[in-house]
């Protein structure tokens, strides 16, 4: 384990807790400037994440000025840190159409932008829209082959932007790239996989009849290093800014560091060769399948059962564990991980824990 992640008042804390080591969450955001050579125009880092307004500063204080979310809730969030530019890349139904028209009401001076990919949702959102007397900018959720949300060029996506361009209350603004199913573990195959995305942007200006679009969105944490050089894209990489151990081990090409641990105890010693933690699945995210986590101070340990509040490890027999003894894990899938916790810890460069920060958008309303 690098001993630049233990605590020095661990005793303080107690668990299990999250944990964010500030130091190397700025080494995180300082190597996702660098890889866009600076240019942090291009950067709309997602704050599904962090969810925290502390963080959204210190992107705010590093340069970056553009932010990409999910929920109205991060929405607001970003809105009470001063951040000015925000996607919500999440189409609006519902009563969170009106939810948004409030908030566009509320925050005249901040430039709003939401995603679309259904003819009804247009629709309605510019019924809404055109009531209120107001105005948002509306970017098409473009399919290029993930199948979670989007509209793929062959089902009409342009003929969706048109409607988009010609509703009351509505400014085309471009398209909107999320590419989750782009995993492979080789750098030179995800740029391969992204051109194919590329290509697809490509026939859609075609087919619409443009050479050019007001922007283009694309891509998460993994394909951010190919669409960081790429000319007129955003890029809206997330969980960079704490890395986690399923990416840190599947992309070690990004350089970054896991920056967000999670601190448990020995709880139990119910036999020999086996433990408990203080570690269940209510604090640590149940995705993906498989580990859900890698134990840093304890080698040659095993995952077991996991239950609500506990997490049984089994250990050599000859290892030497107490009642009580702090455990470090960083967690496979960091960001359903921050939704189940209220509060980080947060130690700095020292191994202090030197502050609590609210993780103030984990709820979605």
């Amino acid at each position: 384990m690098n001993k630049r992640y233990l605590i020095q008042n661990v005793e303080q804390i107690p668990s299990p807790s999250l944990v964010v080591y500030l130091d190397m969450v700025k080494y995180n955001i300082d190597r996702a400037i660098e890889m866009v050579n600076g240019q942090t125009d291009k950067l709309r880092p997602h704050v599904k994440t962090h969810k925290t307004p502390q963080i959204t500063n210190l992107q705010l204080e590093a340069g970056i000025s553009k932010h990409k979310c999910a929920t109205l809730k991060e929405a607001q969030m970003l809105v009470g840190t001063g951040a000015s530019d925000i996607l919500i890349a999440y189409q609006m139904i519902g009563p969170n159409i009106t939810r948004l028209v409030d908030m566009i009401d509320e925050f005249p001076t901040v430039d709003f932008q939401v995603i679309a990919d259904h003819p009804d949702a247009v629709s309605a959102l510019s019924h809404a829209m055109h009531q209120r007397q107001k105005t948002v900018k509306v970017m098409l959720d473009f399919n290029v082959g993930m199948n979670r949300t989007g509209i793929s060029l062959q089902n009409g996506a342009t003929n969706l932007y048109r409607q988009i361009e010609q509703s009351a209350g509505l400014t085309a603004w471009g398209l909107h790239i999320y590419d989750g199913h782009i995993h492979d573990g080789s750098l030179a195959d995800r740029q391969r996989s992204c051109q194919q995305s590329l290509d697809l942007v490509e026939a859609f200006k075609r087919e619409l009849g443009t050479a050019d679009l007001p922007n283009v969105v694309m891509g998460g944490t993994p394909t951010f290093p190919v669409y960081a050089k790429v000319p007129n894209v955003e890029t809206s990489p997330g969980t960079f800014v704490f890395t986690d151990f399923g990416y840190s081990t599947r992309y070690p090409d990004l350089g970054f560091v896991p920056a967000a641990l999670l601190l448990t105890r020995v709880i139990s010693l119910p036999t020999d060769g086996r433990i408990t933690l203080d570690l269940g699945h209510k604090a640590i995210g149940a995705d993906p399948q498989g580990a859900r986590g890698q134990i840093l101070n304890l080698s040659d340990a095993t995952l077991d059962a996991q239950h609500e509040e506990h997490w049984a490890v089994n250990i050599p027999p000859e290892a030497e564990v107490s009642l009580g003894q702090e455990i470090y894990v960083c967690p496979t899938h960091i960001c359903p991980t921050v939704a189940l916790h209220e509060f980080y810890y947060v130690v700095d460069e020292t191994g202090g824990c030197i502050d609590q920060w609210q993780v103030t958008a984990r709820t979605r309303n």
